[in-house]
């Protein structure tokens, strides 16, 4: 039975449709920006090199920001950390509708890296609260779905109904991305008022009001330091830097690894988009599999699979083609969940710090994300291809494997007691 008390479950359902939007929101956003680069670069006079620095700046912000930004969430609690974090995000988007040159743009875009720690961080935070069992890893995914969906809706709308419906103004389909995520505040900030109070679990106002108890130490990077002393917790964090080197880097240049490898410019765009559509689906079965007790199992074949991605995705024959990319729609949607399902239940974090828990995951592991497309440019341009760097992300991925085996070995596989219902 999914839940004992009807009320409670549907108000948990109701919170996690809330979270849904906050990080919809962040995946609005973050690909708003990708379908309109070469009207912006017209519009305000930049090249190429110019555009690529604006579209990494928000993630070198993300890896200073997310530990603070995880340390807030559990001093504020989740709802007004996650209303301050989509409203970053709406004033990110409002600073690019606006922008009139580089360093405006670069400014606004970089603003979005201090809010999208705090919705990344805070969706795990809150889920752990308040769903127990499988709940809590088909909660995770069902809300790691918001930022995919998102993504999709802006590079799929933005030429074929926007532009063309605002006459061509890239800045009008930037305020019609931040009215979108001004929405998803709003609501979340209203459901999170009205359904909190009703839910056991979800901490609404600061962790030292609650349940838990006071945060275990006055310190921010006394804190840090503590979840760094947990066994495994280290390893863990290496493993997710592995998990966005793999992620990022395929993400950012699997249409030109495909059109590279023969496909035409329509043909890979096609290709691309699959294992898009394929991680939905991952999302909301993967990890709600990821049980405690097969929790590393699970973990280990995502690596694997990671590995044969790597290196089927030197081969161009249609039936390797669409299972390994079938392959990577499932790695790319459940692996960095479950390593953060997996963090947020060791013994070692305490419940009053799972916020900067998720701050320290998503800090280490953005470090991945930028490392990942730098990588495999610099190998294409060492080499005259891609195939080395695909080497790279299968020694990666089979390095995450074995690392794996370790991980169950000084964790091993139950969660703490907080996952039992109250």
């Amino acid at each position: 039975m999914l839940c004992g008390d009807s009320e409670g479950c549907f108000m948990r359902w109701l919170i996690l449709a809330g979270l849904w939007l906050c990080y919809a929101s962040f995946g609005v956003t973050v690909a708003s920006l990708a379908p309109l680069v070469p009207i912006v670069q017209a519009d305000l006079n930049m090249s190429h090199s110019a555009m690529g620095s604006v579209m990494g700046a928000w993630q070198l912000v993300y890896i200073v920001a997310a530990i603070p930004c995880g340390m807030l969430l559990d001093r504020l609690g989740g709802r007004l950390a996650l209303t301050l974090g989509v409203g970053l995000v709406v004033l990110s988007g409002l600073g690019r509708a606006f922008a009139d040159d580089y360093w405006t743009l670069l400014l606004a875009v970089m603003l979005f890296g201090v809010g999208g720690p705090i919705i990344s961080s805070g969706a795990p935070m809150i889920v752990t609260g308040v769903f127990q069992g499988s709940q809590r890893g088909l909660a995770m995914g069902i809300y790691m779905t918001g930022p995919t969906i998102g993504g999709i809706l802006a590079l799929t709308l933005t030429h074929a109904v926007l532009l063309p419906l605002f006459d061509q103004s890239w800045r009008a389909v930037m305020l019609l991305w931040s009215a979108f995520a001004l929405a998803g505040a709003v609501l979340w900030f209203v459901i999170a008022s009205l359904a909190g109070p009703k839910v056991p679990g979800f901490r609404q106002q600061a962790a030292s009001g609650s349940s838990a108890g006071p945060v275990s130490k006055p310190g921010g990077g006394s804190i840090v330091i503590d979840i760094l002393r947990g066994p495994g917790i280290k390893l863990l964090l290496l493993m997710a830097v592995g998990a966005f080197l793999f992620n990022h880097g395929l993400n950012n240049w699997l249409p030109e690894l495909l059109r590279t490898g023969g496909l035409s410019v329509v043909e890979a765009g096609y290709w691309a988009a699959f294992p898009l559509l394929v991680g939905v689906f991952g999302s909301l079965i993967i990890p709600r599999l990821a049980t405690p007790e097969r929790r590393f199992k699970i973990i280990f074949m995502l690596c694997v699979a990671a590995a044969v991605v790597s290196l089927a995705l030197q081969f161009q024959h249609p039936l390797i083609l669409a299972a390994s990319l079938f392959l990577q729609g499932l790695v790319r949607s459940s692996l960095m969940t479950v390593l953060i399902l997996t963090l947020v239940e060791l013994p070692a974090i305490q419940e009053q710090q799972t916020g900067t828990a998720s701050g320290l995951f998503f800090s280490a592991a953005e470090v991945g994300g930028v490392l990942g497309p730098l990588g495999l440019g610099f190998m294409f341009d060492l080499t005259g291809g891609f195939d080395a760097g695909l080497y790279a992300l299968a020694a990666v991925a089979g390095a995450m494997a074995l690392g794996t085996l370790r991980l169950s070995r000084l964790t091993g596989s139950e969660p703490r007691g907080r996952q039992k219902p109250g």
